[in-house]
């Protein structure tokens, strides 16, 4: 907001996600608090406050609105907060992984796939959900470890490892839709 006229100004064309979260930059993040700016900010530049305004500060408000859900989208989830802070140390992911993952990690995540491609089968279903869930909070600590070390070449090889179970899941969401 200008603090002259208090008329919404445009937002900066690339803002650091964390500090417009008002969060450290750094992969542990209190999620509560990250709530509670979230909703904060919403309320100050939701677009149905600026109703009346003139156009350009309702055109600013929606660009607000969506960077504030764009912000918490990435910062909320480890994968996409751990690529964001990679991004921010200068540390391209690269686009083909495959040539990073050890051959052990690949072969069981084709044997998860082709579990999923088997028949509809919910007790499978289950199992690999549980599997997905314990693999991926075991690679969140080892991210945050790695982060905290500043190993960012290691932050990379568990962030491309967590990839993989992010399809895996996107995957077992898609199968459990009922048809």
């Amino acid at each position: 907001f200008c603090p002259a006229c208090r008329a919404l100004q445009p937002p900066a064309p690339r803002p650091d996600l964390f500090r417009l979260m008002a969060c450290d930059r750094s992969f542990r993040i209190d999620a509560r608090q990250l709530q509670r700016r979230f909703r904060s900010l919403q309320r100050a530049v939701h677009p149905d406050r600026f109703g009346q305004r003139p156009l350009k500060e309702q055109y600013y408000s929606e660009q607000h609105s969506s960077l504030i859900n764009k912000a918490y989208q990435t910062l909320l989830n480890p994968l996409s907060r751990g690529l964001y802070l990679l991004e921010l140390s200068g540390v391209e992911l690269a686009q083909d992984t495959d040539s990073d993952a050890d051959s052990a990690f690949l072969t069981e995540i084709m044997e998860i796939n082709e579990k999923l491609a088997e028949p509809k089968n919910e007790e499978i279903f289950e199992e690999i959900e549980t599997l997905i869930k314990v693999k991926q909070e075991e690679l969140t600590r080892d991210v945050t470890a790695a982060f905290e070390r500043d190993d960012f070449q290691e932050a990379k090889k568990l962030l491309g490892k967590m990839k993989y179970f992010a399809n895996l899941e996107d995957k077992l969401k898609t199968k459990k839709i009922p048809s």
